[in-house]
């Protein structure tokens, strides 16, 4: 298949444009600094010059207190910038695989959200990933909506990262206990995403790991599965903890339909496991 990966510089598009590359398919990627999705010219000539059959849409602001701080920026990329793509889909006739959020969700759920629950955004970067969602709903019935959460990769800064240096340096650790999601370990999505457009089962999907926890127990596997079980989390709520974006406090995501037709994570403490292991094996 002839596939166009947005955000490809990224910690997902990049993974996936080679992990495709090596199952071989003829896949090519774009990022910021040769195509910027939110001129609709700009990807329109890119996208009718590559000719794909499918474009995977992971190109967007994720950095969730800055879409807070700049909602302005956060809807032009992640909502506009989502319709430029798919309108340039629709004109060459391409298939569109959109990457979004469990922040399309409010919280208030008090169990796992489904492929088709309501979403109900609470902040900037949540309305702008569900405004991407219905534009692109609303433009190209051929495609696929994959929401993850708690995302975390090799490579970068993230929240095991950062839980683990503060250990290592022997710092206090606070962690919130009321915000609860699904961590997705970016090795088990890449194959997952990569088996699912496959199928050409269009419509909504859940993949991330399966299960759900609270950001202190997803701390404490960190620290146990890196050997800093004795290292001490105090723990608090998010009212302790202000910053610009105010994130759902219950959003785990369930994979009901991706689960159906076999596309399944396994579980996040063993993704967590999987993750230290390699960590301490690149060191």
């Amino acid at each position: 298949m002839r596939i166009l990966v947005t955000g490809a510089d990224g910690n997902v598009g990049s993974r996936l444009r080679n992990a495709l590359v090596e199952s071989g398919h003829e896949a090519f990627g774009t990022d910021i600094g040769d195509t910027d999705i939110t001129s609709f010219e700009a990807i329109r000539a890119k996208i009718e010059s590559i000719q794909p059959e499918l474009v995977v849409h992971c190109a967007a602001l994720t950095n969730v207190d800055l879409c807070a701080q700049q909602p302005d920026l956060a809807f032009r990329v992640n909502a506009i910038g989502t319709q430029n793509v798919a309108l340039s889909c629709a004109r060459t006739g391409a298939a569109m695989a959109y990457i979004s959020t469990n922040e399309v969700f409010d919280g208030q759920h008090g169990t796992p959200y489904q492929e088709y629950d309501t979403p109900n955004p609470i902040n900037p970067y949540g309305y702008s990933k569900w405004v991407g969602e219905q534009m692109l709903r609303e433009v190209l019935p051929r495609h696929y909506i994959v929401r993850i959460s708690w995302l975390f990769a090799h490579g970068g800064t993230n929240f095991l990262q950062k839980i683990v240096a503060r250990a290592a340096a022997g710092e206090s650790l606070s962690v919130v206990t009321n915000e609860v999601a699904s961590p997705t370990y970016v090795e088990d999505l890449i194959p997952a995403l990569a088996a699912l457009i496959q199928t050409e089962r269009y419509g909504i999907y859940h993949l991330a790991n399966d299960g759900y926890t609270s950001r202190y127990e997803f701390a404490r596997c960190i620290l146990d599965c890196y050997g800093y079980k004795d290292v001490p989390i105090e723990p608090i709520i998010s009212a302790q903890f202000p910053r610009p974006s105010r994130p759902p406090v219950y959003s785990g995501l369930l994979n009901v339909i991706g689960a159906h037709i076999g596309v399944r994570l396994r579980p996040w403490r063993d993704a967590v496991a999987a993750f230290a292991e390699r960590e301490r094996a690149r060191a």
